[in-house]
C-alpha cells in the first residue's frame, strides 16, 4: 500500500525553526574544525536575516546566492526565506555571462559571491543595477587553525582586494529591531530558483516551493529508513544543486543530523576525507564512487562507520555498483550502495532503492506520496510494465515551473486525459510489477542510426563490467550518411592495458550488443569534461570530436 507522509504548511525556515528547537544542543554543522550548534545556526540565519532587512530585500524580492559549500550560504537560504524573498541559486563558477544571464532573468538586485571571483563581480556591477554586492571568504567561519592556513593560501592565490562589501560589514547592519521579521510563507510559494545543468540544452531557472524541499527531506528520511539524530552526512554535493541543497543540507537539518561542509573538494582526495571526517552517511554522484574504486587509500582501513551509502545526479551503471559493493564489503562496511533517481524540476531524487534491495539494476521504487508512469513518448498513452517509454511523474516534490518560460512550463508540466498534471522527464525507463523503476537513458542522448534507436546507456553498462574500466560514456556523432555513428569513450584504472582491454571490450561487446548498435570506434581518454554539477558533459564530447574531424 503506498504511503502517505504528513507535509507542514510552511515555509522552509519555519521548518528549520522547528529542528533547531527539538535538537538545539546538538552539532548542525561542521565545518574545518568549528562546530555550529542548531541553536547557533538559528542565531546566525535570525541575524543575516535582519541584515538583509536593512540592506533593503523585501518580499518577493529576488536574492543571489554565487557560494560554495560554506556555512554563510546556510545562513542566507534560510535567512532570504524567513523575509518571503526567493533564492536564487548560481554556481560561483560559472561564466561571467552566465551569472549575468541568471541575475537578470531574476530580477535580482542583491548578490552575496565567493570573494575569489570578484573579477566577475566587476563586470556585473558595469552592466546592472545592483543594490548590494557582498563577497565572502570561505575561511570567515574556518576555526583559527584551519583560517591561518587557508588565509596564507588564499594570499598567494588572490592578492586582489575586492572593492565591494564584504561579509563582517554586511552582518554588522542588522539592526536589532528587524528580530521579529518573519514572512512565514505559505508552502506553494517559491523558495529557490535553481538551474538545470544544461547536458541537454539551454540551462532554466526552476522554481522550487517551500512544500518541495519540506516535503522531500520527509521523504528522503522516510525512503532511507536509517537516518538518526546525530549522524554525521559528508555533505560536498553543492548548494546550488538539489541534491546538495535538499538532500545534505535541508534533509540533514530535519532528522537533527550534521552536515559535515566544505568549499573544495577534489574528487581524487575523496578517501583522505572519508578516513577524516568518519562520516555515517555519504551522498554523491557516481564520479565519486568510481574515484573510491580507483583509490589505494583505503587499503588496510575499515570503512564500518559508513551506514548509508548513496547515489544520484547521473545513473550508476550496474557494474559499478557491484564493484563498489564488493569493495565496502571488503573494508568492514555493511551496507551496499543505494541508487536513486530524480531531476532538479523535482528538487533532486524521487526514488531510492530500500535498504534490502539486491537488485543492482533499478535505481529504486518511488517515495512516499510520488506516482512514476511509463508511457509512450509518441502517443503518451501508458506502457504495459517492463516495456521502456517516458518516465512521467507526479507527487509533492514536483516544481511550480519554469521562471519566465510558461512554453516550456506547459510541455513539461502536462495534464493527461484526466486532467492530472505529470512532470515529463525526457527520460526513457520501464517498472516492474513489484514498483521497481528502472532508468535506461535520457531521451535526447538516444542515437539513431540507420533507421535504428541505439540507446547508449545498454552499451556503457556492457563496457563498465570489465574489471579494467573506471568510467565510460557513449555518444552519437553526427554522419552524414548514417545520421549518427556510436563512439565509445572509455577512462581505465591505473596499468591496464589499452591494446588488451581494446580486443576484450570489442570481444564483449559483439557477445552483448547488437551489431547495428556497436561502437565504430573506442577511444581511451584520462579524463571526460564535467558539467558544473558533477555529470558527464556528453555535448562537449560530441562537440571536441566534430572538431577534430573538421581540422
Amino acid at each position: 500500500m503506498k504511503r502517505h507522509l504528513d507535509y507542514p504548511n510552511c515555509s522552509v525556515y519555519d521548518h528549520l525553526k522547528k529542528s533547531a528547537n527539538e535538537y538545539s544542543s546538538l552539532c548542525a554543522v561542521e565545518y574545518y574544525g568549528n562546530i555550529i550548534s542548531y541553536r547557533d545556526l538559528l542565531r546566525e540565519v535570525n541575524r543575516c536575516a535582519c541584515a538583509l532587512a536593512a540592506a533593503g530585500v523585501r518580499k518577493g524580492d529576488s536574492v543571489s546566492i554565487c557560494l560554495p559549500n560554506i556555512p554563510q550560504a546556510v545562513y542566507l537560504f534560510y535567512a532570504v526565506n524567513k523575509l518571503g524573498a526567493v533564492a536564487n541559486m548560481i554556481h560561483p563558477l560559472s561564466a561571467e555571462k552566465e551569472i549575468l544571464d541568471y541575475i537578470t532573468l531574476t530580477d535580482s538586485r542583491y548578490i552575496f559571491a565567493i570573494d575569489l571571483i570578484s573579477e566577475k563581480l566587476e563586470y556585473i556591477a558595469e552592466r546592472t543595477a545592483m543594490k548590494r554586492i557582498v563577497t565572502v571568504s570561505a575561511a570567515d567561519e574556518m576555526s583559527v587553525l584551519y583560517k591561518t592556513g587557508y588565509r596564507l593560501k588564499s594570499i598567494r592565490e588572490h592578492n586582489k582586494k575586492s572593492a565591494f562589501t564584504d561579509w563582517k560589514e554586511f552582518i554588522s547592519k542588522a539592526s536589532p529591531c528587524d528580530r521579529y521579521i518573519n514572512a512565514h510563507g505559505r508552502a506553494d510559494e517559491c523558495a529557490a530558483i535553481l538551474y538545470s545543468g544544461g547536458t541537454t540544452g539551454k540551462p532554466k531557472g526552476i522554481m522550487l516551493t517551500n512544500l518541495n524541499f519540506n516535503a522531500l527531506a520527509l521523504q528522503s528520511i522516510d525512503a532511507c529508513g536509517c537516518l538518526e539524530k546525530g549522524d554525521r552526512v559528508l555533505s560536498v554535493m553543492p548548494i546550488f544543486h538539489g541534491f546538495g541543497l535538499g538532500v545534505c543540507i535541508h534533509t540533514v537539518f530535519t532528522f537533527g543530523g550534521t552536515a559535515v561542509m566544505m568549499p573544495r573538494f577534489k574528487v581524487n582526495e575523496f578517501d583522505k576525507l572519508i578516513l577524516r571526517n568518519y562520516p555515517n552517511v555519504i551522498a554523491g554522484v557516481p564520479a565519486i564512487y568510481e574515484a573510491m574504486l580507483r583509490s589505494d587509500g583505503f587499503r588496510g582501513k575499515r570503512l564500518d562507520f559508513i551506514k548509508c551509502v548513496i547515489s544520484g545526479g547521473d545513473s550508476l551503471s550496474p557494474n559499478t555498483k557491484k564493484k563498489l559493493n564488493d569493495m565496502l564489503r571488503v573494508h568492514g562496511c555493511e551496507c551496499t550502495v543505494r541508487e536513486g533517481y530524480g531531476l532538479t524540476e523535482c528538487v533532486t531524487g524521487s526514488c531510492l532503492t530500500p535498504e534490502d534491495c539486491t537488485n543492482i539494476e533499478t535505481c529504486g521504487k518511488p517515495y512516499a506520496d510520488t506516482f512514476y508512469k511509463i508511457i509512450d513518448p509518441e502517443s503518451s498513452e501508458e506502457l504495459p510494465q517492463g516495456e521502456t517509454g517516458e518516465i512521467i511523474l507526479r507527487g509533492p516534490t514536483v516544481m511550480k515551473g519554469y521562471y519566465k518560460e510558461p512554453d516550456e512550463t506547459a510541455e513539461t508540466l502536462s495534464p493527461d486525459k484526466d486532467g492530472i498534471i505529470w512532470l515529463h522527464t525526457g527520460d526513457l525507463g520501464s517498472m516492474d510489477e513489484n514498483g521497481y523503476v528502472y532508468f535506461r537513458q535520457r531521451l535526447k542522448r538516444m542515437i539513431v542510426t540507420n533507421g535504428y534507436n541505439i540507446y547508449p546507456q545498454n552499451i556503457e553498462n556492457v563496457i563498465s563490467s570489465h574489471k579494467s574500466v573506471v568510467m565510460c560514456a557513449v555518444v552519437g556523432i553526427p554522419d552524414e550518411m548514417r545520421g549518427q555513428i556510436v563512439k565509445a569513450f572509455v577512462m581505465l584504472s591505473d596499468g591496464a592495458s589499452e591494446k588488451r582491454t581494446r580486443q576484450e571490450l570489442e570481444e564483449l561487446l559483439s557477445k552483448n550488443i547488437a551489431a547495428y548498435a556497436l561502437p565504430k570506434e573506442i577511444r581511451f581518454v584520462n579524463s571526460f569534461p564535467k558539467t558544473l554539477v558533477g555529470k558527464i558533459a556528453y555535448n562537449e564530447l560530441i562537440a571536441e570530436e566534430l572538431k577534430n574531424g573538421r581540422e
